[in-house]
């Protein structure tokens, strides 16, 4: 142990602790912009600052370790004077409309300013602005930036992507696409996970509330919503409601009363995306064409994009399976419309998705009869359907929990677990085995599956499973970093397996960046746990036995993979040259 003094109080900790871990052991707090445990430790922001006994300068926080007999000071004059003016500085480059920033009450830099009590700005303002394209998915405001450096560090460190870099030197540096690239031509997954590590508001996704408010102003469409699975676990952190308060059928009602007209589950389609892909992989399996190379799982359009551009050899060993929310779009396009008795061009499908990538996988076009368009036509994250919450003036304790509209109502454990890194799998393979067997296993066979943790076994949960005569060999993967060493493993033959579950986001959809952001916070498997919780109250738990998928194939589809089915649930995964 070692000893040390903090602000007059005697405490001993562990050797290898940070300055900062140790005062805040013994709840003592010091104020941080940059820092990201194991991530970002460079103390960029050096509002982190202590003063130590014997030593002239200040030192940061974040990244010195204790030492026996020192003595420290959190916040003496010296650390006052400095942190207070190492903020002003930051707030002079910073574009300070906190008003019409989406960050606005939860924002680092915001909170810190507010804590020194800082009211003026005595130096010369210098922002920063830059052109972006509003049209992309993911936009970046140079203006916001106070250049932490958090995700470069998030995208390099965790997803293995690069898309960000400094340029510039001095008083210049800042922070840009990588290569000096546009965002266009760089390989973002869309993952989101910059936007959620941001401190500011200098990231974020495209906000499509308007597109929505229109098309439900407008006579002339239907709107249709569906919200993920993984929305359920975190929208009420965003109006503050508990996690036994926020359901999912209040986020259905929350949607009926902006004024959407139909609203729906996505468990539905997850369901509906098992009945596909485990047939599929069944197919695949059992023709050998599995020998060399696994299936991958097809639902996390991050993950798409990602091996599109960095392993676009693979491509064809993708499940043709669309993903669930592209699935409930072109039900809705076809099945749902012609139960209306509606043109398909009249029916406005909206998802509600945990996801930035959602926005840009639904440019997927569907083409179907005289149809030529889109299987979904906007996409929310959680947090805009929050705003859409209040911007409405919906109080949240006011929402009753309704169920889902008909005839797409009904919806299993199996699906629910999507949104949880490994559910995809474990749902799959529930089917799988009925499909193999013609009797279902045990709820409970497939539960090794299930992560333990994103950094447990480098990222990856290995399990084998057999079923009669039968060995499936299975992967789960989530973070995009953990997924290229996985499959550099499997390209050298060091491991090798039948079926892999890859989520671009750790932890999975819950993590997803879409999410509401507790900047510091990791929630993603604190969120999973509530969607296996879920799972275990359902009266229903395979996919398989979903009355109203029952009645989407005998009136509709026929069976998984028909004819039919391959046209409007499958997709070829064209690699973009």
């Amino acid at each position: 142990m070692v000893n040390i003094t903090i602000d007059g109080k005697q405490i001993s900790v562990r050797e290898n602790t940070t300055i900062m871990e140790a005062a805040a052991q013994n709840g003592i707090q010091i104020p941080k912009l940059c820092f990201l445990k194991d991530i970002n430790e460079i103390a960029a922001c050096r509002v982190c600052v202590v003063e130590m006994e014997g030593n002239d300068r200040l030192i940061t926080s974040c990244n010195n370790m204790v030492s026996e007999g020192m003595v420290l000071y959190t916040n003496s004059p010296k650390v006052r004077k400095h942190r207070k003016t190492t903020v002003e500085l930051i707030l002079a480059q910073h574009d300070r409309q906190c008003v019409t920033c989406v960050r606005n009450g939860n924002c680092s830099l915001q909170k810190i300013a507010r804590d020194l009590n800082i009211i003026s700005i005595p130096y010369k303002c210098d922002v920063e602005y830059r052109e972006w394209n509003k049209d992309f998915p993911l936009i970046r405001d140079s203006a916001k930036c106070i250049k932490c450096m958090r995700c470069i560090q998030v995208c390099d460190k965790v997803q293995s992507l690069g898309v960000w870099d400094v340029e510039g030197t001095g008083s210049r540096t800042t922070v840009n696409v990588s290569k000096l690239r546009k965002i266009e031509e760089a390989d973002c997954s869309l993952c989101g996970q910059c936007i959620t590590h941001c401190p500011v508001g200098a990231l974020r996704e495209r906000d499509d509330t308007d597109k929505v408010w229109a098309a439900i102003d407008d006579p002339e469409k239907i709107v249709v919503a569906q919200v993920a699975p993984a929305v359920r676990t975190a929208w009420g952190e965003e109006l503050g409601l508990s996690p036994k308060e926020a359901t999912v059928g209040k986020i259905l009602d929350s949607l009926k009363k902006i004024g959407v007209d139909y609203a729906f589950d996505t468990t539905f389609s997850a369901d509906l995306t098992i009945m596909e892909e485990g047939t599929e992989f069944v197919s695949r399996f059992t023709s050998g064409e599995l020998k060399e190379r696994p299936m991958f799982t097809s639902c996390c359009p991050g993950w798409i994009r990602f091996i599109k551009t960095q392993f676009p050899h693979l491509v064809r060993y993708l499940s043709s399976a669309k993903s669930p929310q592209q699935m409930f779009g072109a039900v809705m396009k076809t099945y749902f419309a012609e139960k209306l008795g509606v043109s398909p061009d009249r029916i406005y499908t909206v998802s509600v998705m945990p996801c930035v990538a959602k926005k840009g996988e639904r440019e997927m076009e569907l083409y179907y009869g005289e149809y030529a368009g889109h299987d979904i036509d906007a996409v929310l994250t959680t947090r805009e359907l929050a705003r859409m919450i209040r911007m409405a003036y919906i109080q949240p304790e006011s929402l009753e929990d309704i169920e889902s509209d008909r005839p797409m109502q009904a919806g299993t454990g199996a699906g629910v677990i999507f949104g949880a890194t490994g559910g995809v799998m474990e749902a799959a393979l529930r089917s799988a085995y009925y499909l193999i067997k013609g009797v279902n296993p045990p709820v409970d066979a497939f539960v090794k599956v299930r992560s333990q943790g994103f950094n447990e076994n480098d990222g990856v949960q290995e399990a084998e499973f057999k079923i009669d005569d039968i060995t499936v060999r299975t992967a789960v993967v989530s973070g995009l970093g953990n997924t290229r060493n996985l499959l550099k493993k499997i390209e050298r033959g060091e491991v090798s397996y039948d079926f892999v579950e890859v989520m671009a986001c750790p932890g999975g959809c819950v993590g997803g960046g879409g999410q509401p952001i507790h900047d510091g916070e990791e929630l993603a498997f604190e969120r999973g746990k509530k969607l296996y919780e879920l799972d275990e109250s359902f009266e229903l738990r395979f996919s398989h036995e979903n009355p109203d998928i029952l009645s989407l194939y005998d009136e509709y589809f026929e069976k998984p993979n028909s004819h039919k089915a391959h046209m409007l649930l499958h997709t070829e995964h064209a690699v973009n040259r």
